[in-house]
């Protein structure tokens, strides 16, 4: 796992914090065949007040030393006088630039003018994975929607490229429920990804996250077991855990947080979870 993606204390709160915003109660009900067919209606990447490429790009240069900045924004002169046969490599070059960096919204753009150009379903599955990556981690709000909006465009060109692909129909069911105002067509999107692929891992873990909001926690602890058969994943024993916790079963509770703790393997965290094993244990 990447030192970005574990559950430092930080990361934690803005998970949490992007969860209880959702408002999405009784939307994961009965998970079965029988539900309702999803909505085809078709989202397009539209504007969004207060969002902007060159707002991103603003922000996420000042999370970059000023030595890697000077690379990135050579590169971005260097795209300026470029001829066509030249943009695509240059693109790539600032999109690995962005991503040395951590800085998913702003490689997202690159990637996106990649598969612009070269419009094939791999580069726009990418472009699509960054800006999810990007709208769950980037510090300034005002661009969650914006970011969003430009992933779902992605999952549809991606998904008009390969209908059957999973991955898009993932990124594009956690797209719907976390940033439009038609999250049950989301919903609807994952419940059939996990119904193709019951142990997919990115489908179930946004079950599991979206059936915590709903207070459905006996159906979120099934969905992170399922993630923890594929993998022994930190984040999973976490939410795990505080499903538990809300269901009053503190042994299993305290288990689960335990093996988060060791699995993470990060002080912060470490700190964070002996707070709650002693609260618990009262």
């Amino acid at each position: 796992m990447k030192t970005k993606q574990y559950i430092v204390i930080g990361s934690v709160v803005v998970l949490m914090g992007i969860l209880l915003s959702l408002d999405i109660k009784g939307l994961v009900k009965e998970e079965d065949s029988s539900s309702a067919e999803a909505q085809t209606t078709e989202t397009k990447a539209t504007a969004v007040a207060g969002f902007s490429r060159e707002g991103v790009l603003a922000v996420a240069k000042q999370n970059v030393s000023p030595s890697l900045l000077s690379d990135i924004e050579k590169i971005e002169n260097d795209l300026k006088k470029a001829s066509a046969n030249e943009v695509i490599a240059l693109q790539e070059q600032l999109a690995k630039k962005w991503d040395d960096v951590n800085q998913p919204a702003a490689s997202a753009f690159a990637y996106e003018a990649i598969a612009e150009k070269n419009p094939s379903y791999e580069n726009w599955l990418l472009a699509g994975d960054r800006f999810t990556e990007g709208y769950q981690n980037f510090p300034d709000t005002t661009s969650v929607r914006g970011l969003t909006e430009k992933a779902i465009h992605a999952y549809n060109q991606a998904l008009e490229l390969n209908a059957e692909s999973l991955d898009a129909q993932t990124g594009l069911g956690v797209a719907y429920v976390t940033g439009t105002n038609n999250p049950m067509q989301g919903i609807q999107m994952l419940l059939k990804v996990v119904e193709k692929d019951p142990k997919n891992l990115k489908a179930n873990m946004s079950l599991g996250l979206f059936s915590m909001k709903s207070g459905q926690f006996n159906k979120a602890v099934e969905r992170f077991k399922t993630v923890i058969e594929i993998k022994k994943d930190p984040e999973a024993y976490f939410y795990l855990a505080t499903s538990y916790e809300n269901m009053g079963m503190k042994t299993a509770a305290v288990e689960a947080y335990e093996e988060a703790k060791r699995l993470a393997g990060d002080p912060g965290l470490s700190s964070f979870i002996d707070r709650k094993i002693k609260e618990l244990n009262n």
